[in-house]
């Protein structure tokens, strides 16, 4: 079977998005993979596996790759195609691993754009570093996909914030140092009403709620403010900005979803041709069977069209300077629904032995299903490029 110490095909990087310094990234990566052992991490565990795993990626440098320069970063301007190539070599290996990473730069994210010098210089470094942990806390439970319908509400009170009300779904819930919070604070209706704050996690008044379990394990919880008391200068951006600065913040991270979930997918692929490449059948292998090929060939054409999707969304954020709406949920939609039909079709090639606990196909059945789900649904991606489609008409 592949070995994910190995890492993903690289083939890609030969691809006109890429230069030198990511095909040289690439090498450390997989130099990474190969010494800090993630084909054996502990998804019982899973705070201690996170904390363990932000600590190791902080201590190996890629961290950086998720705060401007200024502040411990790698580069001037946190670059996509970097992150996703970092997300798909991780979520190759293994998907907490991915997470641990993903969340330090979407956790952040809206300070690297809109916070304060004071703000920056108190959290990107040790964010960076791996020293802290951080969370993005936008959902709640009557507002998912509708972040109009968000409840939980900030008000002034001289020089402080007051928050009050409930975040579900929150990613690092319950181990975060840190949470960017968005809150409702009434400037207009809707998602014109909602401003950003950080909140520290031994601020009075913030709790954790509730621990939540998933399919496939990582540290999520239900969190409380209840007369949680900030000050404004942990606001992000201008009041009323909330929202702008949530949506900047995924469409940043949004096409290293899409990466993640290729990565998912090129692991899902390597184990199936390895296992029809070994599996005797009718006195031949299951590769020799023409099925098995074609099956094999419709998985590495769907991992192929995920990939120039989410590649070209990456290279026109960082080359060509462009907004990238449109082909970040373009790419997050294909990369994610592909992704979710190689893996099944990799556990099928497996047979019975596909679905048993302690697989790599039957781990990437269960990482997988959530990525449909979070940084927009699949049906709110189709929703975006249809609203992009019709602003372009409308020019």
């Amino acid at each position: 079977m592949p070995n994910a110490t190995k890492g993903p095909p690289r083939d890609h990087l030969d691809w006109p998005f890429f230069d030198e310094s990511h095909r040289a990234l690439a090498k450390d990566l997989d130099s990474f993979v190969a010494d800090a052992g993630l084909d054996g991490v502990d998804h019982g565990n899973v705070d201690a596996a996170c904390r363990h795993l932000v600590a190791a990626l902080g201590t190996a440098g890629l961290l950086r790759h998720c705060v401007p320069k200024a502040f411990g970063g790698a580069s001037e301007e946190i670059d996509s195609r970097v992150l996703c190539l970092v997300r798909e070599t991780l979520a190759y290996a293994d998907g907490l691993a991915d997470f641990a990473f993903a969340m330090q730069g979407l956790g952040t994210g809206a300070i690297s754009l809109s916070g304060t010098p004071a703000l920056k210089e108190r959290i990107l470094p040790k964010v960076a570093a791996g020293e802290w942990i951080s969370a993005f806390a936008l959902s709640e439970p009557d507002a998912g996909s509708d972040v109009a319908a968000m409840a939980c509400a900030a008000r002034r009170d001289g020089d402080d914030f007051v928050l009050d009300g409930e975040k579900t779904w929150i990613s690092n819930g319950g181990i975060a140092d840190v949470y960017t919070v968005f809150a409702r604070t009434g400037e207009a209706p809707g998602t014109r009403g909602i401003s950003a704050f950080v909140v520290f996690a031994d601020t009075p008044g913030f709790t954790i709620a509730e621990r939540i379990e998933t399919i496939a394990p990582h540290p999520l919880a239900r969190i409380r403010f209840e007369n949680c008391r900030i000050p404004a200068a942990q606001r992000l951006g201008s009041p009323g900005e909330g929202f702008k600065i949530a949506m900047r913040t995924l469409d940043i991270f949004r096409p290293s979803v899409a990466a993640a979930a290729t990565g998912f997918a090129r692991r899902a692929l390597d184990e199936a041709v390895a296992h029809a490449k070994s599996r005797k059948m009718f006195s031949a292998t299951l590769s020799d069977l023409p099925t098995a090929q074609s099956t094999l060939g419709e998985m590495a054409t769907a991992i192929d069209a995920a990939a120039l999707l989410t590649c070209r969304t990456a290279w026109r954020r960082d080359v060509q300077k462009l907004p990238t709406t449109r082909e970040a949920a373009m790419a997050k939609m294909t990369a994610t629904e592909n992704a979710q039909w190689v893996i099944d079709q990799a556990l099928q090639l497996f047979g019975g032995r596909g679905v048993r606990t302690g697989e790599i196909t039957e781990r990437l059945y269960r990482e997988i299903r959530a990525l449909r789900i979070y940084e927009g649904a699949t049906e709110v991606q189709k929703l975006i490029i249809g609203r992009e489609l019709m602003k372009d008409a409308a020019r």
